[in-house]
């Protein structure tokens, strides 16, 4: 591992909503890197009950962690921004930031990891952990951002090894975002809500002639799906869709919106074959708003 000595800590945004109790132990588990770091709490909205916990856990967490309550549920990119808008707005915040959800588990030496892969990488932009499941992030012109297995002729990083690999966008369990990258395309697009934008991102700042990293060995965790099934398949369904069409152009959007319909008719009449995160009615839903030009808030 590269020696480094670092000016200031790196910054963390945690996005929260309604996790009051997995986003401390988060936040604690961010404080034990091996390199200095602060954290930004983005609260979403949460109910009051909960956010009243969470201010208390800050509170008694002191030095190091900090809150920003939005009022409402803005989303996950939207959530994000705020945490960006705060690190860009300092100077002397360095030049790469963390993201993360209120539940991501990253091993100590994670980001100490990222960090020290990015070296080798003067444009590096963007870059995210390794959740393990050997998986590689890719933009497929009519499916957008999904995971594929990677190369098996790749070696594997050895135990306590951390190793960049060129992907095309970053996952959003734990990823790492530069000043450059950032000041240069700009943040995430707010009407992606959540789902697809860091893919979406991930287009531009490769169009703008940044790479993106998946960094091997560098362990994150994180298995918790935030949101119902219904919201999570109405806001993939319909972002899918958008980032298609403006990744790929209107021939692959059209092209996926009719696989779109046939996937929704056959996991109505054949039941036994939907797949895990599949609601009828929300998938309806996503299609129409895609149609009708419906983004933002679900």
């Amino acid at each position: 591992m590269i020696t480094r000595k670092m000016t200031q800590p790196l910054r963390v945004v945690l996005v929260h909503w309604n996790q009051p109790d997995a986003c401390a132990q988060t936040i604690r588990w961010f404080l034990d890197s091996t390199v200095p770091v602060e954290v930004l709490v983005v609260d979403n909205g949460s109910e009051e009950a909960g956010l009243e916990r969470l201010r208390r856990s800050i509170a008694d967490i002191g030095d190091g962690a900090r809150l920003v309550e939005t009022g409402i549920n803005l989303g996950f990119g939207p959530g994000a921004n705020v945490g960006l808008c705060d690190f860009l707005a300092d100077d002397t915040a360095g030049s790469w930031i963390a993201l993360a959800p209120h539940d991501a588990q990253p091993s100590r030496e994670c980001l100490e990891q990222m960090l020290d892969a990015a070296q080798s990488h003067p444009m590096a932009g963007l870059m995210c952990a390794d959740v393990g499941d050997g998986m590689t992030p890719v933009i497929d012109p009519y499916f957008g951002g999904m995971v594929v297995p990677a190369d098996p002729s790749t070696p594997k990083p050895e135990l306590g090894e951390a190793r960049w690999e060129s992907v095309d966008y970053p996952h959003g369990t734990l990823m790492m975002l530069s000043r450059a990258c950032l000041e240069e395309v700009g943040l995430f697009d707010e009407r992606y809500f959540s789902y697809c934008e860091e893919a979406q991102l991930a287009s531009r700042a490769t169009a703008a002639g940044y790479e993106v990293g998946l960094i091997r060995g560098a362990r994150v965790t994180n298995t918790h799906i935030g949101s119902g099934v219904r919201i999570v398949d109405y806001l993939q369904t319909r972002n899918t869709l958008l980032f298609v069409r403006e990744h790929s152009g209107n021939y692959h959007a059209f092209i996926r919106l009719c696989i779109a319909i046939i996937q929704l008719a056959k996991g109505v009449i054949v039941p036994s074959q939907r797949p895990l995160i599949f609601d009828p009615f929300a998938r309806l839903l996503g299609i129409r708003d895609y149609v009708l030009g419906r983004f933002g808030p679900p």
